[in-house]
C-alpha cells in the first residue's frame, strides 16, 4: 500500500484542488462563475487555487470579453488530465487495498 500512496499528487490533495480538476476533466470548459457556484466557494478561494493549478500546469486559463466584460474560463491541459488521472488511479488502488 505505501507505494499507492507515493503515487498520489499533492496538488489535488486539497478538496478544492480537487473539485477543480474534476469538474474540468468532465466539462470542456468551465467559467470563473460557474466553478465558484459549483464549489461553493468565494471568489479569493477559488482564484488562490486556480493559480496554484495553473502555474502547476494543470489548467490553461482562457481570457475573453462578452458584451464588454471580461469573462474567464478554464481547461484542464493535457499535463493535467494525465496527471489528474493518475491520481484518481491511485486513489483507486488504495481503495482495492482496503
Amino acid at each position: 500500500m505505501k507505494s499507492s500512496f507515493q503515487n498520489l499528487n499533492k496538488a489535488f490533495e486539497n478538496k478544492i484542488r480537487l473539485g477543480i480538476m474534476s469538474v474540468l476533466s468532465v466539462n470542456a470548459r468551465a467559467s470563473f462563475n460557474d466553478l465558484k457556484e459549483m464549489l461553493e466557494l468565494t471568489d479569493g478561494n477559488l482564484a488562490s487555487h486556480l493559480k496554484t493549478l495553473e502555474h502547476a500546469g494543470y489548467i490553461a486559463v482562457i481570457k475573453t470579453f462578452v458584451d464588454r466584460k471580461p469573462n474567464t474560463k478554464y481547461e484542464i491541459t493535457d499535463t493535467g488530465a494525465a496527471a489528474f488521472e493518475s491520481h484518481i488511479k491511485a486513489l483507486e488502488e488504495i481503495l482495492k487495498q482496503i
